[in-house]
């Protein structure tokens, strides 16, 4: 009977330490138990990654988690202008990354192929793509992120001068706490609906994370929230909620990528092709009229000779 009533009494506890443990905020997909809490996420076959989810989770193990998922079938909803002659776009999408132990993307970059890049702190490839001797000597970090977003249809119109604010408390609020300050500026394009968002921090800062700001964004515009609340970044202007439907992430990093023409597509490639040999095309044709007439006034100018 006493056996009994400890096997009871040690079942209810752990029962109750379970459902004691409050979910992850700041993400959807992790699962949270243990005494003292835990909470984890799964990112290969009996492997999880510990999460601290008082803060927004590292964009290296939110990848991670997703390629996870996207391999078990599991559900992930994953789908202004350059504000610097440096600034580019993640145009690769997401791939399995190779993280730190602190949640930061490893310099170098391969998806679990013969094919290797470098990254900067974002994740988001900055080099020309290489085979497996590729060295990428640092992690190059993002000090600059510009948000081009555009928003819905709105009933009345919007009050440009209080949009910075807006726009600064809402990123406060819903991304951990970012500091209003680093939006250092916001333009508005009332006729095409776009708001373009610059957030920066001073180069050598290493304690503020963008590219968790920039991918928690694009998860609320584009698909569904990773937070475990399923609201969105709808900022309030006045009286005015601003819903976003699109978003273009452009980062600029503290040293210049260094793409080479073999990194261009090769659409981009035949378009400068034609366009040299049109030029070229276009100096022969020159060439050879300016020589035909040279030879017309050659020959002229015997018979003005003769007729002397």
């Amino acid at each position: 009977m006493k056996m009994m009533m400890v096997l009871v009494f040690v079942g209810l506890a752990a029962a109750a330490s379970a459902q004691s443990c409050p979910p992850c905020a700041t993400l959807k997909w992790a699962t949270c138990d243990k005494t003292p809490c835990e909470c984890t996420v799964m990112k290969d076959d009996d492997v999880k990654q510990i999460l601290d989810c008082t803060k927004l989770i590292p964009k290296c193990y939110l990848m991670d988690a997703e390629m996870y998922r996207a391999r078990n079938n599991l559900s992930t909803r994953t789908l202004g202008g350059k504000p610097d002659e440096t600034a580019f776009v993640d145009n690769d999408g997401i791939y399995d990354p190779e993280c730190e132990s602190d949640g930061r993307f490893k310099a170098r970059q391969c998806n679990n192929t013969e094919e290797c890049w470098c990254v900067n702190s974002a994740g988001v490839r900055r080099t020309d793509k290489g085979d497996k001797t590729l060295k990428c000597e640092k992690l190059v970090e993002t000090y600059w992120v510009r948000l081009e977003l555009k928003h819905k249809e709105v009933k009345d119109g919007i009050d440009a001068t209080a949009l910075k604010g807006a726009i600064a408390d809402a990123i406060s609020k819903r991304y951990d706490n970012f500091k209003k300050e680093m939006v250092t500026d916001v333009q508005y394009d009332a006729d095409g609906s776009r708001i373009i968002v610059d957030v920066k921090k001073p180069k050598g800062d290493r304690t503020t994370d963008l590219s968790r700001l920039a991918y928690y964004m694009e998860k609320d515009v584009k698909v569904l929230p990773l937070f475990k609340s399923q609201e969105k970044f709808e900022p309030m202007v006045g009286k005015q909620k601003l819903e976003m439907e699109d978003i273009l992430v452009y980062y600029v990093d503290e040293e210049p990528p260094t793409f080479t023409m073999k990194a261009l597509t090769g659409g981009i490639i035949a378009v400068i092709v034609v366009v040299v040999l049109a030029v070229i095309a276009g100096l022969l044709v020159v060439f050879f009229a300016r020589r035909r007439e040279q030879q017309k006034y050659s020959k002229a100018q015997p018979r003005e000779l003769e007729a002397m």
